[in-house]
């Protein structure tokens, strides 16, 4: 199976995950064992930074 591309960096998906409150659980199962409402969660805070950032 082919490895999809990340559009965002392992960083900010890590800043993102502590910033939302489930980063111990990417340490313990790693990006598949989150919930995919985090994972929503964690693509809804991206574009909202994103946004954020184009104002500026």
């Amino acid at each position: 199976m082919a490895r999809r591309q990340s559009f965002m960096s392992d960083h900010m998906k890590e800043e993102i995950a502590k910033e939302l409150g489930f980063y111990d659980t990417v340490q313990k199962e790693g990006w598949g064992g989150i919930k995919s409402r985090d994972a929503g969660n964690m693509v809804k805070r991206a574009i909202e930074i994103a946004e954020q950032s184009m104002q500026k």
